[in-house]
């Protein structure tokens, strides 16, 4: 028998249940069928933020940040290009602080853009500031 990863659907936020040596092989949702894996970060709210940070078996990266801000806006091809290196081993996940403020508050965003790097729902690093692709990858395989 093999050994089971559970990912949430950035679609439908079905939990898919795969095996975890097939995450590469471009794994659809059970639920709407979507693919699992996109290579694009998930845009997280306050409804969906726990299920895809605490039901996930793999690592969760999540940038805050916010529609006005200068720096936020630089690294948002950044992220996405680090979302489509790391996937499928680590998922990335964009929180909008304005519409997201609990989620926000809940883990104490101080500044944005701010990436946290969360393992079995508990927040484990943190990095404040924008950053290139290559220092999200480096960072994210540092600390996950």
């Amino acid at each position: 028998m093999s050994d089971k990863t559970h990912v949430v659907c950035p679609a439908c936020d079905n939990i898919n249940r795969l095996p975890t040596e097939r995450l590469g092989d471009g794994p659809r949702c059970g639920n709407c069928r979507a693919p699992v894996f996109n290579g694009k970060p998930v845009e997280l709210n306050d409804k969906n933020f726990g299920r895809h940070v605490v039901r996930s078996d793999i690592p969760v990266v999540v940038d805050f940040w916010a529609e006005w801000c200068g720096p936020c806006k630089a690294m948002a091809p950044q992220f996405e290009q680090a979302a489509a290196e790391l996937e499928p081993t680590v998922r990335l996940a964009k929180v909008d602080t304005e519409e997201a403020k609990g989620t926000a508050a809940r883990f104490n965003i101080r500044s944005i853009p701010t990436l946290v790097l969360f393992k079995d729902g508990r927040d484990v690093a943190r990095q404040p500031g924008a950053m290139s692709a290559a220092d999200i990858v480096r960072w994210v395989q540092a600390n996950s």
